[in-house]
């Protein structure tokens, strides 16, 4: 399969990841659960993260695609925690956020 036939799978892996990152940022919010609106919303959106990776899976990889859905949502979460909430990253915390830059990259080209 070439890449304009790919791009659908990888848009609906990118949704998933971006639907991951949304769904604990509600989570987040919903402090445990004590409001529980936001602890619905943050279901909601993993059952919609959980559609778009089953879609791309049906062409892709199981375990590329469920690797870089973790891998972005990983990167996503901590990003968006130290941009929206203010949460402290330290020195190492950026080393493992840039080692998994490196290995997204890595699985991205051994999957080609």
């Amino acid at each position: 399969m070439n890449i304009i036939e790919l791009l659908p799978y990888l848009g609906a892996l990118v949704v998933a990841a971006i639907l991951d990152v949304i769904a604990n940022l509600f989570l987040a919010k919903s402090k445990g659960f004590k409001h529980i609106g936001y602890g619905l919303s943050a279901i909601m959106m993993i059952l919609l993260a959980f559609s778009c990776l089953a879609y791309a899976v049906t062409v892709m990889d199981l375990a590329v695609a469920y690797a870089l859905w973790g891998a972005f949502g990983i990167l996503g979460t901590s990003l968006a925690g130290w941009a929206l909430f203010g949460q402290k990253i330290r020195p190492v915390g950026w080393v493992g956020i840039f080692t998994l830059i490196g290995g997204i990259s890595l699985l991205h080209y051994s999957s080609m």
